[in-house]
Formats: structure tokens, sequence, C-alpha cells
């Protein structure tokens, strides 16, 4: 096959992992294929038949192994074999129509690729998503050649490949989902549970009500103390008050008595005198 610089060729451009990026400039047909797929195998002819058509066409056309580029079946989102895509400027579009040269030709010279609705942005094959998702893919394509290493090359049985990708699952996963959860509560930290601030109001209202108790006994004591000094005071005050009556009261007892006394003498002096 013949291959010309500058992303367009006159014959069939094998895409890969290294110059996928290509197809983001001028116009493309790009069919994904893989070598095992009969239907792959049977349209074949007809591709390299229609890539010599593309000098004429002004397009590039395309053809994607998934068997050596696992990693673009996950960032073109191929759910089925052979997808064809017709990519104007960066945008992808699905080719649906009949798997003929002449259908291929129609598409592109009457432009009937304006009738079809491109692919969603945010599963356009540049997009960081889509890279993602081609990772997955290229792990996925590694897992399966290290399982075909283990049941042929080294005779093992089927289970023992499965057990094995299964205990490793796991212990990434645990692994992963443990680095998850630091990321999000370093972002995020949590925010305390409904039980928890109950529980929390629970001790504070206990400590409130425990300050309270001891203020009331100290009040208590206090009102207990002011007591015993209001009738400490008032006895004394009594006492106070019982002596001055006391004096008070001899003395108005003595009084009264020399009041008698003067009465009694007044009395004998002014008693008349008897007739004679």
């Amino acid at each position: 096959m013949i291959f010309l610089m500058g992303g367009i060729n006159c014959e069939l451009t094998k895409i890969d992992e290294d110059n996928w990026q290509d197809l983001l400039t001028g116009e493309w047909m790009v069919e994904v294929f893989a070598p095992w797929c009969p239907a792959c195998r049977g349209l074949q002819p007809t591709w390299e038949e229609f890539a010599g058509w593309s000098e004429d066409l002004e397009i590039g056309v395309g053809q994607v192994d998934v068997t050596v580029s696992p990693g673009l079946s996950g960032r073109f989102m191929v759910t089925s074999l052979p997808t064809i895509f017709h990519v104007k400027d960066g945008v992808f579009r699905q080719y649906n129509g009949a798997r003929h040269k002449d259908s291929f030709i129609s598409f592109i010279e009457d432009k009937k690729w304006g009738q079809v609705e491109p692919v969603s942005s945010w599963s356009r094959p540049d997009s960081i998503q889509m890279t993602l998702v081609s990772y997955f893919f290229k792990l996925s394509m590694v897992l399966r050649n290290v399982h075909t290493s283990l049941t042929e090359d080294y005779q093992l049985p089927y289970w023992v490949s499965y057990v094995a990708f299964g205990v490793i699952t796991i212990l990434l996963g645990g692994v992963l989902g443990l680095l998850l959860v630091c990321c999000i509560d370093c972002i995020y930290p949590p925010s305390r549970s409904r039980e928890e601030e109950e529980h929390v109001d629970m001790i504070r209202r206990g400590d409130k009500k425990d300050s309270d108790v001891d203020e009331e006994d100290d009040d208590l004591e206090e009102e207990g103390n002011l007591s015993q000094e209001e009738g400490d005071l008032s006895q004394e005050e009594d006492d106070g008050t019982q002596d001055e009556e006391g004096s008070q009261g001899e003395d108005e007892g003595e009084a009264s008595q020399g009041e008698g006394d003067n009465t009694r003498d007044k009395t004998r002096r002014r008693r008349p005198r008897k007739a004679d």
C-alpha cells in the first residue's frame, strides 16, 4: 500500500494509536474492523476498492484494527464490527448506509453526511473521558493476553486464571476505593450525622443541667447563710429591744411609784378637817 504525507492519501491508510489524530483534520471515511470478524472480511475487498477513489473524492480512507489498537475501539465507542465513521474537521458521524462502493461514493459526493447527526460532544474521541475509556480498553486487552498466556503457554486450568484475576480485581478495587474515599474526605470533609449531633446535644444539655444544679445549690447555700445572718441580726436586735424595754419598764415603774407616793402625800394633805 502507498502512503502519502499530509494526512490524505490515494490508498488505504492504517490508523493506530500513533496517528489517529490525523483524523481530526480534513475529511475521512474510516472503518473499524477485526481480522476474526466474518463481516469485516467480506467488506475488505469493497473497502480497498473504495480507497482507490480517495484521490478523486479528495478524502482520506482509513482502517482501524481493534486487535492492534484496542484503545481506539473504546475511544470511538465501537459497539459492533465493522463500524464505519465519516469524519469532517474532527466531527464524527456514524455511517449506517449500504456497504457498497457506489453508496460510499454517493455519500461523499452528495454530502449525505450532512443529514446524519454527529456524535455527542461528551463522546468525542479527543475528549478526556474517552481518553480514559481508551485506557480501560487497553487494560482489558492486556488482561486477555495474560489469560491466553496462562491457559495456552503454561497449560493452566481456566478456573486458576479466573480466580487469580478475581483476587487481583478485589485487591485493586479495595485500594482504589480507599484512595477515592481519602480524596473525597480531603476535598469535602464529612459533616456530623444526625445521630452524632443529637448525642452532642444530649451531652451539652446534661452539662447544662449539672451546671444549673450546682448554681442552685450555691444559691441555696448563699440564701441559707444570708438567712442565718439575718436571724443572728434579728436576735441581737430583739435582745437589744428587750434590754431597752426592760430598762424603760424599770424607769416607768420607778416613775409611777414616785407619782403614787406624791399622790398619797397630796391626798393626805388635802383631807378636810372635821367639823367641830
